[in-house]
């Protein structure tokens, strides 16, 4: 399987990921029906974790997506299993310093590039007998900037060798920059946060590296491209369906009176 993100960006072109946190199947399927470039499944805060994963990975492979999966935490064990359950992206969490951007690289990768140990349990399946000889090339990783540790520290991040790229997390930076001075929340408009992206995506471009950018609405998702990010997260699964079932109750009840 060719990774899908790799060839768009390559062209020039912005991407759009979509979000889930329903541990399902058919929910994930569905997100990926609706034209998204990649999807990911969210086991750090999503309702779900591998056992739920795995099979939403199986949906997500009948469709045009690269199946992507946010781990809980660093940890080398869920980042391999999650590989070997079919992801072809990892957005870890919480990478502070060059060591931690290290350890996500080495974990991802292949000898001699990394440490990742070799069982593709359920995706050498999907992926069919050349997926060891493209993994390493195919597979992204990136970083999740998300505290005032890693911005100080995001150049040296950024040009950690292997590192495809940095994942910017507007809730938790907001909250580890101003200390909790400023609410968590997407699609930041205080210009000390915007100044805060804006370092984060000059930082990952100076190393050639991909940026990426959680948003709430696809407007700021759609600024966030013009700015220069390679790809934006728009909302998720629960925020959708939240809003579509929220905006049918108030339309019927504004009908019915």
């Amino acid at each position: 399987m060719t990774n899908k993100l790799k060839t768009l960006w390559a062209d020039g072109r912005g991407t759009i990921n979509g979000w889930c946190s329903i541990g399902n199947s058919v929910a994930a399927e569905v997100m990926a029906a609706q034209g998204y470039d990649s999807v990911t499944i969210d086991i750090q805060h999503g309702a779900l974790d591998y056992s739920a994963a795995l099979p939403m990975l199986q949906a997500l492979k009948g469709y045009d997506v690269t199946p992507m999966v946010r781990v809980p935490w660093n940890e080398p064990g869920i980042i391999m299993k999650a590989l070997d359950a079919g992801a072809y992206g990892i957005i870890c969490p919480m990478v502070n310093s060059r060591a931690e951007a290290e350890a996500l690289v080495s974990a991802v990768r292949y000898p001699p590039h990394g440490t990742r140990s070799f069982g593709p349990t359920r995706v050498s399946i999907g992926a069919g007998p050349g997926y060891y000889a493209s993994a390493n090339e195919d597979i992204l990783a990136f970083a999740m900037i998300e505290t005032a540790e890693a911005v100080e520290n995001v150049e040296a991040i950024a040009a950690t060798p292997g590192l495809d790229g940095l994942y910017i997390g507007p809730a938790d930076l907001t909250l580890g920059v101003t200390k909790g001075r400023l609410a968590p929340g997407f699609d930041r408009q205080e210009e000390e946060m915007i100044a805060v992206i804006k370092r984060i995506l000059a930082a990952a471009k100076a190393e050639g590296k991909r940026a990426a950018l959680h948003c709430g609405t696809a407007s700021y998702a759609a600024k966030g491209i013009g700015w220069g990010f390679d790809m934006t997260t728009v909302s998720g699964d629960i925020r959708l369906l939240a809003a579509s079932a929220n905006a049918s109750v108030t339309e019927w009840r504004s009908l019915v009176g």
